[in-house]
């Protein structure tokens, strides 16, 4: 009997090739989404979830609490020490900081190649961090790797750059010139799905060395955004035991009003890559958002299978009545269907991972992953595969396979079968306003956040930022420094040129500190601090409001104050604070003056407090700006200069505006995967309108033959199937708008700055939406209008 099924279920399929092709590619298109999209939802799901006793590791995070609370994942490094002195919670504990920017690796001079960068950057660890986490030594002692100064340890991968099939271990590197690490140990290459991306760790008594002051015991005041400190609690440890003990550390070490105003907290190791308010990679909520579209546009390609089933059924009406004539039971015409479904569903399930894997490298590459489809090591991807090939067959399959199995014979046989009987239109109904509600949502999703990315991009930040080129400023090169900016000054082309840590704003360096005015000691708040020559204002275009520019001197300590740092200082003018003692970083410092407020963070945040002050040997950056029109006489011009300077480093450059496009990485990911479900699902949902308007051509078709014969235009029959449908979209829209509205309005809360929710953005996604369902429409319609009278009235 099965292969019977199967035999004439192949027959059927043969003969129906457009109805089958429609089909396969429908189906295929919403399982090939459904599949990728379970792939990144697993493999992030997944990140540091290899390590042992994930449920007791916890990262300390910050809240400071002035106006508004501010959220951090960072910690001032001394907090660790303290946490493994004065409490028995953790049986680790484990600082990790982080310098995320490129590292310049040099080998012993006998390498040919004896120079890499390393994008990545480095990461300062206690040994402990290999006690606490899981990231095994193929060489080495992990006991006492990163104990001593100046040792570190690299991965396979990188050990396999520098050294070949040699042994790294004793080696020694010289890191950004200016630290001699000796190799102690080599990593196993980590695991795609981990937040810890280095691959050099160097001893965290390196760092004290070479950050004194970040480094330091006593610095409780500093909150550098890469640092990090994570504890293993003891079995029977709650969380909630630490995280009361939490206000007597804040006590012990900070004055009363400090200590209220900063608090310490416990988050899982499980939620540091879906948190954004720690600097997550990812939300839950988003992931949970795919995953719901995943259903949806597998559920629309089911949709569509009905909606062209139930049309093709007509067709079938004869045949389906001499099959009961000829003894055929119900349950035998309905299992015959789900066999056609069965191999529909298969065949789209093979195109579908063909698409998959077709479009893999595309998404790893935008998306930043290293998702595989490897369906012998992956089970849970096999089962999934499984469970959605079964699910699919029998949502596709079991309402046509109703329908058809329950024909009356003696109708069916006459061609009279109601449509009824075919299944009437409220249920399809539903199911297209619910695909173009949805379809309409992502389009509204889609302008709101393609919006707010031109908003962000093209608004005035308060400072200049086109035509400047970051070059790198070596550590441990101070001297040479300004040397440098003389022969950049020279060159044609160059306008302004500024050494300083970064650009006024930066999503990766930035370094945020307390500040006590002189003329009220008891008080402190959070600023951010750049350290910058006194051409950072011209070149950068920032405008001093009172006072005058900082002096060219690092002996004499004076700071810059932005208009919000001064608004918080209670003062009645900017003129007050001029010639006024500050606290800064620790150290003294007379404010000089006041510069106008400009955006030093992302449009999601407020402009903070800022300070700006001299410091040569901690400028990172040289900011070159250059003329219009020079750009390309100028940065070779550029090149040779560095070159020369720091023949011993690696050359590298970067365009101030790509680097501020790194603030909206993660929202110009989610547009794009906006984009792309919403074209998806779009073109699902127009396989799905083309089939509604086959199932009512088909229906109507003497109707249609009649009121030719009486007169009724080309145009007047398109109305007819047109404005079922554009009522349909209508109502989707009114379904669709507040939903977009609600939703589009939580993903603008994240924004301090951002644009209106109009009703022009409202208006042309249903414009889109009704224009791309008016062609679809359209194309069927016409081909129905167009039907010799003669041919549909013939049996008449």
């Amino acid at each position: 009997m099965l292969a019977n099924h199967f035999k004439v279920a192949r027959r059927t399929l043969l003969r129906h090739q457009s109805y089958t092709l429609i089909n396969v590619l429908g189906l295929a298109l919403g399982m090939g989404c459904g599949i990728l999209i379970f792939q990144f939802v697993t493999y992030h799901l997944g990140f540091d979830r290899f390590h042992a006793d994930t449920d007791r590791v916890y990262r300390v995070v910050s809240h400071l609490h002035e106006e508004t609370i501010q959220y951090r994942g960072s910690v001032p490094t001394p907090l660790g020490k303290a946490f493994r002195q004065d409490y028995a919670f953790a049986d680790q504990v484990a600082r990790v900081v982080v310098f995320d920017y490129d590292q310049v690796v040099s080998l012993p001079a006998a390498r040919e190649n004896n120079k890499f960068k390393e994008p990545d950057g480095v990461a300062y660890a206690e040994p402990e961090f290999l006690q606490l986490f899981y990231f095994p030594l193929v060489a080495g002692d992990p006991k006492t790797a990163l104990r001593e100064p100046n040792t570190g340890l690299i991965t396979q991968r990188l050990a396999g750059k520098y050294f070949g099939k040699a042994n790294p271990v004793g080696r020694t590197m010289l890191l950004n010139n200016s630290i001699n690490v000796r190799i102690t140990g080599v990593l196993k290459d980590f695991p795609p799905n981990t937040d810890f991306r280095q691959e050099i760790y160097v001893s965290y008594p390196t760092m004290k060395e070479q950050q004194s002051y970040l480094a330091s015991d006593e610095s409780w005041g500093a909150f550098y955004g890469g640092s990090s400190c994570f504890v293993r609690l003891k079995p029977g440890v709650s969380e909630a035991r630490v995280e009361k003990a939490f206000p007597g550390l804040s006590r012990k070490y900070y004055n009363a009003k400090e200590a209220k105003g900063s608090q310490f907290h416990l988050q899982p190791l499980a939620d540091v890559h879906f948190n954004p308010a720690y600097g997550g990679y990812v939300s839950k909520n988003q992931l949970l958002a795919l995953a719901l579209i995943g259903v949806f546009l597998v559920i629309t390609a089911c949709v569509n299978f009905i909606n062209l089933a139930t049309a093709q059924a007509l067709r079938r009406a004869k045949e389906i009545g001499v099959r009961k004539a000829l003894g055929s039971r119900r349950a035998q015409l309905f299992w015959q269907f789900i066999t056609e479904t069965a191999l529909i569903t298969s065949l789209a399930l093979v195109l579908a991972l063909a698409l998959a894997h077709l479009a893999l490298p595309f998404v790893n590459q935008l998306l930043e992953t290293r998702l595989t489809l490897n369906l012998l090591e992956n089970y849970p991807l096999v089962a999934f595969l499984v469970i959605l090939a079964t699910s699919v067959i029998f949502i596709s399959g079991a309402y046509p396979g109703l329908v058809l199995a329950g024909f009356e014979p003696i109708r069916a046989l006459k061609g009279k079968v109601s449509q009824q009987q075919v299944g009437g239109f409220s249920l399809r109904r539903s199911l297209v306003i619910t695909q173009f509600a949805l379809c309409q949502v992502l389009v509204i999703g889609t302008l709101v956040v393609t919006g707010q990315m031109r908003y962000s991009s093209q608004s005035d930040m308060g400072f200049v930022k086109e035509a400047i080129v970051m070059l790198p400023a070596p550590l441990g090169e101070s001297p040479k420094l300004n040397a440098l900016v003389t022969r950049i000054t020279g060159v044609a082309g160059v306008e302004k040129v500024s050494l300083c840590w970064d650009a006024p704003a930066s999503p990766d360096n930035y370094f945020n500190t307390g500040i006590r005015y002189a003329a009220r000691e008891e008080e402190k708040f959070d600023i951010r601090y750049q350290m910058a020559d006194p051409n950072y204002l011209s070149t950068f275009g920032l405008t001093l409001v009172a006072g005058r520019n900082l002096a060219p001197s690092d002996t004499v300590r004076e700071y810059l104050l932005n208009e919000t740092a001064v608004k918080k200082l209670r003062v009645a003018s900017n003129d007050e604070v001029l010639g006024k003692k500050a606290v800064i970083n620790g150290k003294e410092g007379t404010i000089v003056g006041v510069i106008k407020d400009y955006h030093n963070d992302s449009f999601r945040a407020a402009i903070a407090p800022q300070c700006i002050t001299t410091k040569l040997d901690n400028y990172l950056n040289c900011a070159v700006k250059i003329a219009p029109g020079a750009l390309n006489a100028t940065l070779p011009a550029l090149e040779q200069i560095w070159k020369g300077t720091f023949p011993r480093h690696v050359y590298g450059y970067e365009f101030l505006d790509q680097r501020l496009a790194k603030f909206y990485k993660q929202d110009n990911l989610i547009l794009q995967l906006i984009q792309f479900f919403a074209g998806v699902a779009i073109l699902i949902g127009c396989l799905g309108l083309y089939g509604l308007v086959s199932f009512m051509a088909a229906q109507r078709t003497k109707e249609i033959g009649v009121r030719k014969v009486l007169g009724a235009s080309v145009p007047q029959i398109l109305w007819l199937f047109g404005k079922e449908f554009t009522q349909l979209l209508g109502i989707a829209f009114l379904v669709a708008a507040p939903v977009g509205w609600w939703a589009m309005r939580k993903y603008l809360e994240d924004y301090a700055y951002k644009i209106e929710l109009g009703p022009a953005i409202f208006l042309l996604a249903i414009a889109i939406t009704f224009l791309i369902a008016l062609l679809t429409v359209g194309y069927r319609s016409l081909k129905a209008a167009l039907t010799n009278p003669v041919q549909s009235l013939r049996s008449e």
